[in-house]
């Protein structure tokens, strides 16, 4: 089985889910990283922004979009550390505006995953993974990116996507560990 490192980018607070403002104590993504991490045992590390998004959900899309807007790279409180032991990143995060949030700009610029292979996942209220992959590829274009998986983020609050996620990692070379 293959080292693995999942990244990933979540936010609680005030969030859009089918269409209405809900308050999640948990941010969708971070619950698809816990059970990647639960069916791989890969190690989790969340991305935390030095300047942190709004709670208020209409004034964190409009912080990410001006973001977006100036293709900045906002600060991270912390990198991954040791990533030479690791031989599979998961990354992981909401789509916001059609790709992920600045901040995994500013992770993926920085780190620099040459040789690493990637899987992307990503939360969503309808919009998939965007133009996501691409971004990927483009900062990362010594990695190996694979097709990356979608999760619409209200159907992973309730009950959880673990049978989906579990369908999707069965596809990837590294597999899952057997926790049976």
């Amino acid at each position: 089985m293959e080292s693995a490192l999942i990244i990933y980018f979540s936010r609680a607070g005030e969030n859009y889910v089918s269409g209405t403002l809900q308050y999640l104590k948990k941010g969708n993504t971070e619950i698809a990283a816990e059970t990647i991490q639960k069916l791989t045992g890969g190690k989790l590390f969340k991305v935390q922004p030095v300047v942190p998004y709004a709670e208020d959900y209409n004034t964190c899309i409009e912080e990410a979009r001006q973001d977006q807007k100036k293709d900045a790279r906002p600060g991270i409180a912390a990198m991954p550390d040791h990533l030479e032991q690791y031989d599979v990143i998961y990354l992981g995060y909401p789509n916001y505006w059609g790709t992920m949030p600045m901040h995994m700009f500013t992770l993926l610029e920085t780190c620099g995953f040459a040789g690493k292979t990637i899987r992307p996942f990503c939360t969503h209220e309808g919009s998939g993974l965007g133009r996501s992959e691409q971004d990927i590829r483009r900062l990362c274009p010594d990695a190996v990116v694979e097709p990356g998986l979608a999760i619409h983020g209200t159907r992973i609050q309730p009950a959880g996507q673990e049978q989906v996620i579990r369908e999707w990692l069965r596809r990837k070379k590294n597999g899952i560990r057997n926790t049976e």
